[in-house]
């Protein structure tokens, strides 16, 4: 049928699979940005009896995937895929005719549609996968260049021999995924030299974490500011080095994941979707551990900041200082947790100018004395009134004995 694409989502991508000119327009016309699926998406629809019943129909489409954002995760929501329990997946056809796409989505039974054949769907599932791990793995390798941060360089510095095995294991693995790449699978032989890697990585990324953990003992540990201030000079840049360091493993974790979606397809192709779902949430649970430590250190930061804050008017070099480390450490996480794909809310502090804490100090002594004027006034006129009052009881008591007296002489002169 014309104009016909077929849609998968996975909740962190989304294929979108059809004639080259179909599939260009719906992006277009949707907005968004996508990535070529590769040569790889011809073997995907290759598989199963749902190629063998289109024929060439099947194996001369294109397809591309799409990141999922909140933003774009939006414009597909209209569309209402329909959300497979067994294997997490939701899938639809969008029809149109005469080059239009029509905002619907048909369920179909036919054999055109490979949606409707497991095996090529659980295919398509670990593609979209790998194609959103290596799109996070080159993300992390631009990372690592814009902060100019090279990994190796971090770990050579360092005694622990956990870390020092972690260069080795990145030669390896990258060796792998570039046999991989060239023959298109991952055999016996090179599956058997990356068996191991996960232990490696794992010992490091623990490793990574208890540091940052523990410049944030550090920072709850310090409460004078000339010592928060070398705390936190010294948090800015170790904080960077264990990030990159952190974003390496990741890195590593997910080439290996791409080669064991590989391995289970050429070795137990029937467990592929449970394999897949397993390493998912997997990479979930790193992520959640990563967030939990990295996030413990920007509010441990923010709190700093904000007990630097207090004390410019005593050290109006130090406390500015300690913000500034403070804020070079959120936004280090901040685009950290960018390249990983981890959500999360930079606030950056605001280093209080001692001009301002000053004027600050001046005005609320000049409301304390405002008050106190105020008070003296308030008090001086119910002083006033007070006497006001006496003095006008005085002047009527003086008239009165006044009266009297005249009135006492009066009745004695007619008497007399």
């Amino acid at each position: 049928m014309d104009n016909e694409i077929q849609l998968i989502s996975d909740g962190d991508g989304l294929a979108v699979i059809g004639n080259a000119a179909d599939v260009e327009h719906f992006l277009t016309s949707e907005g968004l940005a996508s990535k070529d699926l590769g040569p790889r998406l011809r073997s995907v629809l290759g598989t199963g009896a749902a190629a063998v019943q289109a024929g060439s129909d099947i194996a001369a489409e294109s397809g591309r995937w799409v990141k999922l954002t909140r933003e774009s995760a939006q414009r597909v929501k209209k569309y209402g895929l329909r959300e497979n329990a067994k294997t997490g997946l939701s899938t639809g056809v969008v029809k149109g005719q005469k080059g239009q796409i029509r905002n619907f989505v048909e369920f179909v039974k036919r054999p055109r549609s490979f949606l409707t054949n497991p095996a090529v769907l659980a295919n398509a599932a670990k593609l979209m996968s790998q194609v959103a791990m290596q799109q996070t793995m080159d993300e992390i390798t631009d990372y690592l260049a814009t902060i100019d941060a090279k990994v190796d360089d971090v770990l050579r510095a360092q005694k622990d021999g956990v870390l020092a095995r972690m260069i080795g294991v990145g030669y390896v693995l990258e060796e792998s995924m570039t046999v991989r790449e060239k023959r298109g699978r991952v055999d016996e032989v090179t599956w058997s030299k990356v068996q191991t890697a996960p232990t490696t990585i794992a010992e490091t990324q623990a490793y990574a974490l208890r540091q940052l953990d523990a410049l944030a003992e550090e920072m709850e540990r310090k409460s004078r500011i000339g010592d928060l201030a070398t705390t936190a000079r010294k948090a800015e840049s170790a904080v960077q080095e264990w990030l990159a360091v952190l974003a390496r493993c990741f890195q590593l974790q997910d080439a290996i994941a791409v080669l064991e979606l590989d391995r289970v397809l050429d070795t137990s192709p029937e467990e592929l979707d449970g394999h897949r779902l397993g390493l998912k949430a997997a990479r979930e649970n790193r992520l959640e551990h990563i967030s939990r430590s990295t996030e413990r250190l920007v509010a441990r930061m923010n709190a700093v900041a904000g007990t630097a804050n207090t004390k410019v008017l005593l050290h109006p070099t130090r406390s500015p200082a300690v913000v500034r480390s403070s804020n070079q450490v959120a936004a280090g996480v901040h685009d950290f947790h960018e390249r990983l794909g981890i959500e999360s809310g930079r606030r950056s502090s605001e280093a209080r100018r001692w001009v301002d804490a000053a004027a600050e100090a001046r005005d609320k002594a000049l409301e304390t004395g405002a008050r106190g004027v105020g008070a003296a006034r308030s008090l001086g006129n119910e002083t006033l009134d007070r006497a006001g009052s006496v003095r006008d009881k005085l002047s009527s008591g003086i008239a009165e004995r006044a009266r009297r007296l005249r009135t006492d002489e009066k009745g004695a002169d007619e008497e007399g």
